[in-house]
């Protein structure tokens, strides 16, 4: 049985394939099919915009991180009851961990999945130009199927006239439509990129972009070009049973989550329960642990620092000595104090003795290899954020890679961490809330 996939790749960042891949999603979405989304690469917010369009929970892929089974199993698991999956790419088609291999590009991706891709390339400044960038990128690597071309930023029926000539006197790849450059489907951008689709993919916004696809773009060839053997679906792993009660920050300001960092703590038995630090004076009833992803605590500062009663309960079940994972906007949110881009200091919950200050260009990007007492993981860092010297008496949890620090049983640390490139991270951290749980119920005070 077939299924069509395809990568959505583009010829560099800011080509459009955000918003190519969110319109083919939605506009697929509106015809009735089941659309499966897929983000290559560590990014946290393209997943929320393909969320939006397809109804279904987005899933990260990425060659460097994880390996190619476990990038196989994700796609073929999240994909095994879909009509159609789209996996949108990462940076350039051949951006990489280096430029003398395909390591960690999307074109990687597209070979391992048995792909097809849909190249976006940026058609705004060019017209026949377009036919030898469309040339290059098909022929560099023979091993990746081009298949189609969508051309992004088109002034005009005529302009796209030219360029779809052009491509199709020169090129193999199918050009199958375009996108016009209008404002109206545009994605606005800020400091860790674009913002959450739930602050500027409203639902007018939305049914605006599927209506220009489905009017631009010619979908029922995509689908026919991107038709492959449907993966075999692996058997879903049995659930252990419900052994500790996690609570997941989740807000404006703690949005940053792998969609499969989350499964597999709940594969390891746990029952997670979402919070707001922003909106709830408590937390919630019974937890045995905390997960602080990452986010936007410095767009948030302000309400993060008046809400003392969370900041309160925060510290107090630090104290208990229970089980707290924090990674990045987390990890910031447990310091003393939160600097914001204006200078004005904002105090936070306090468990790490330093303060986050906000620069006013990026401080770290890049992927990361931390050493573990659970094993080798990988993850990356993306801020604009610093912190004050730690001081020497706190723990270091990471014996190589990045800083990792432990008040209690807090870990805190910038880096995000994949969760399966090291799957003890979260058994552990589920052996560590049940074991918190037995023991205070054995002194009697849970």
């Amino acid at each position: 049985m077939n299924m069509p996939r395809m990568v959505v790749a583009g010829t560099h960042s800011g080509a459009g394939k955000t918003t190519v891949a969110t319109g083919i999603m939605a506009a697929l979405h509106r015809r009735g099919l089941r659309v499966q989304g897929f983000k290559i690469g560590p990014d946290f917010i393209d997943p929320t915009f393909h969320r939006a369009a397809t109804g279904r929970a987005s899933h990260n892929l990425d060659g460097w991180m994880l390996s190619r089974e476990v990038n196989l199993e994700i796609f073929a698991r999240a994909a095994g009851d879909a009509d159609v999956a789209v996996v949108e790419g990462v940076m350039g088609m051949f951006d990489g961990k280096d430029g003398r291999s395909l390591a960690g590009t999307t074109a990687e991706m597209a070979i391992w999945l048995d792909a097809s891709v849909l190249l976006v390339i940026d058609a705004g400044a060019m017209a026949g130009s377009a036919a030898a960038l469309v040339h290059g990128f098909d022929t560099l690597a023979p091993e990746v199927r081009v298949s189609a071309v969508v051309a992004n930023f088109i002034a005009s029926p005529g302009h796209y006239e030219f360029v779809r000539q052009a491509i199709g006197a020169r090129c193999r790849p199918e050009a199958i439509g375009y996108l016009p450059r209008e404002a109206a489907i545009a994605f606005p951008e800020r400091h860790l990129g674009l913002h959450l689709a739930a602050e500027t993919l409203t639902d007018d916004r939305l049914s605006a972009l599927a209506e220009c696809v489905e009017s631009h773009i010619d979908l029922d060839r995509l689908l026919r070009l991107s038709q492959r053997p449907r993966a075999a679906a692996p058997p879903r792993k049995s659930l252990s049973p419900q052994r500790a009660r996690i609570g997941v920050a989740r807000d404006a300001a703690f949005c940053f989550y792998y969609e499969d960092n989350l499964n597999l703590l709940r594969e390891c038995g746990a029952e997670l329960v979402e919070f707001s630090p922003i909106a709830d004076r408590a937390l919630p009833a019974d937890l045995d642990g905390i997960y602080f992803g990452g986010g936007y605590p410095e767009l948030h500062a302000q309400a993060l620092a008046a809400n003392a009663c969370m900041r309160e309960a925060v510290a107090q079940f630090v104290a208990r000595n229970a089980p707290v994972y924090a990674e990045c906007g987390g990890f910031m949110y447990l310091a003393e104090s939160i600097v914001d881009s204006g200078g004005r200091a904002w105090p936070m919950v306090g468990v790490f003795p330093t303060t986050a200050r906000m620069q006013g260009r990026l401080a770290k990007l890049g992927y990361v290899e931390v050493e573990t007492d659970s094993g080798t993981a990988r993850g990356h860092e993306f801020r604009y954020s610093t912190i004050d010297p730690m001081p020497e008496h706190i723990d270091r949890v990471y014996r190589s890679g990045a800083e990792g620090y432990r008040v209690h049983a807090a870990l805190g640390s910038y880096v995000h961490l994949h969760f399966l490139s090291c799957p003890r991270l979260a058994e552990e951290f589920v052996d560590a809330c049940e074991k918190w749980r037995l023991t205070m119920e054995g002194c009697g005070i849970q």
